[in-house]
């Protein structure tokens, strides 16, 4: 049985490319520390305490068509308020848009419940 491709709704409109199983599970370790990541930025203490900056999540997927997925943790006020940047090209094209790091994880999961 074939893959089914990986559809990324972003802000306006969609994109479809064809994904590994194992690549969706990478990209879910990934997102899952940009997660912890935004949630450490998120819990703010006091002036005097304040967060470290967190390192920037920078996914990279070469396949049919190379696929980047990067998020700064220190600007975004919360895990729901973040975007992430999406570059995806093939040797003709060349797309770079935003997406909602909500939807990004919904994707990955409705992904990784067809392919299995």
């Amino acid at each position: 049985m074939p893959t089914p491709p990986l559809t990324l709704n972003l802000i306006e409109g969609s994109v479809s490319l064809q994904f590994a199983p194992e690549a969706a599970h990478t990209l879910q370790t990934h997102i899952a520390e940009l997660m912890t990541s935004l949630k450490i930025v998120a819990t703010k203490g006091s002036p005097a305490t304040k967060p470290k900056p967190q390192k920037p999540m920078e996914y990279r997927y070469t396949g049919d068509v190379f696929l980047e997925i990067f998020c700064n943790p220190n600007i975004w006020s919360s895990p729901f308020a973040a975007k992430v940047l999406i570059t995806l090209r093939d040797d003709r094209i060349r797309l770079t848009t935003e997406a909602e790091l909500s939807r990004l994880v919904d994707d990955v999961n409705q992904y990784l419940d067809q392919a299995s």
